[in-house]
């Protein structure tokens, strides 16, 4: 299979490319360096040194023995997307390349408007690029859970929903609620693919999948530094399990959001390369859903597993609650129904409770590289006045 994977330099980009290749498939790594860029704009960096792209490359081939193909290039550029997925002819093309931050998205306009136009125009671009070349391509977007917002009614697996109002039935999309204008991108992102395979006949194959987040630090393919994946931990970039593990490596107290009872869906970096390779290696024919989760988890549970985790290392961990920056039910239901990915034997093989172990143990030899982004960590993005 050839791969075209649009973000290949981000934290699920890099090992996608790794296990695929891995596994014999033909990949090529296209990225604009965007996150490089934004996350020093915020006074942060990777945790882990990240080499530039080309020496990532020859890293890959020595360290784990694989072969990859790296291309600079924007997925706003759309003669450029076109272009090269004409040359590479590929049999899927995988769309990590949008803006992947909710906080990111609320600091201003400026970053407001810039998330929106990325992501849906590269969308759109996408979507003519394929349509051009080759219908059949399986298109692979990226979505995120938090498309749903936090509805007290099941999340169904399922693009659409058969509803009745004022005594009359109808089938519409599944309902959506962005709480960000980053999760409104993403909602626009899935409505323009449904009705562009649907109603417009543009694409054959497309899997929508809708992530929980992600968490840890190590692949099967990712056994040495110079093959490490990004791992960001300040308040913009940083998932709430990254951003504990690194507060506990630099004894800062752990800092839920609020009451802390948020829940939500989580999967390990392990796990989401199994689930991403087995949808690309099982394509659809027409338009797939997935809810890509495994645990749920409170944000407070996660703070007492955090905690647990550091004490047995024999690091000093305390919880701390702060205000909630962000605009969410901090109490809700979650019940998401999730039967793709076990149909496919994408079952997971990774606990949290003994996967953060493993992130501090990772973590603590970068001590010093973290202080330096210290004062990154706590929130300073009030998502109803920004910065």
């Amino acid at each position: 299979m050839r791969v075209i994977v649009f973000g290949a330099d981000g934290y699920l980009g890099w090992p996608l490319s790794l296990r695929l290749a891995s596994r014999g498939h033909e990949v090529l790594m296209v990225d604009n360096l965007f996150t490089r860029r934004a996350v020093t704009e915020v006074g942060s960096d990777s945790a882990f040194p990240l080499p530039e792209p080309y020496k990532r490359v020859e890293n890959a081939k020595k360290e784990a023995g694989v072969e990859l193909k790296f291309q600079m290039g924007d997925v706003k550029d759309y003669e450029f997307v076109e272009q090269t997925i004409r040359d590479f002819k590929p049999d899927a093309v995988v769309d990590f390349a949008e803006q992947r931050s909710a906080p990111y998205s609320m600091i201003d306009v400026y970053h407001s408007v810039y998330t929106v136009e990325n992501n849906v125009r590269g969308t759109i671009n996408l979507i003519y690029a394929i349509s051009k070349v080759n219908p059949d391509i399986h298109f692979l977007k990226m979505g995120t859970m938090g498309e749903y917002g936090t509805p007290s009614y099941p999340i169904l697996e399922s693009p659409e929903v058969e509803v009745e109002i004022g005594g009359k039935k109808d089938v519409i999309s599944f309902p959506k609620k962005g709480g960000s204008y980053y999760h409104w991108s993403k909602v626009f992102d899935t409505y323009l693919l449904l009705w562009s395979l649907k109603d417009l006949g543009k694409l054959n194959r497309v899997t929508d999948i809708m992530q929980g987040p992600v968490y840890g630090t190590r692949t099967e393919e990712i056994k040495s530094e110079g093959v490490r994946t990004r791992f960001d931990f300040d308040e913009v970039w940083g998932t709430v399990v990254n951003r504990f593990c690194v507060e506990a490596v630099l004894g800062m107290p752990l800092t839920p959001y609020g009451k802390g009872e948020q829940k939500r869906g989580f999967l390990s970096l392990e796990d989401s390369m199994r689930a991403l390779t087995a949808l690309l290696e099982n394509p659809p024919n027409g338009y797939r859903v997935v809810n890509q989760i495994h645990e749920v988890y409170s944000v407070n549970q996660i703070a007492e597993m955090v905690k647990k985790a550091g004490q047995s290392l024999g690091l000093n961990v305390e919880v701390q609650h702060v205000k909630n920056p962000r605009v969410e039910a901090e109490v809700h239901e979650y019940d998401v129904e999730s039967k793709v990915l076990p149909q496919l034997g994408a079952t997971p093989v990774k606990r949290m409770d003994e996967e953060v172990k493993l992130i501090i143990e990772d973590l603590i030899p970068y001590k010093s590289r973290l202080e330096k982004f210290r004062n990154s960590i706590m929130p300073r993005t009030d998502w109803k006045k920004g910065r």
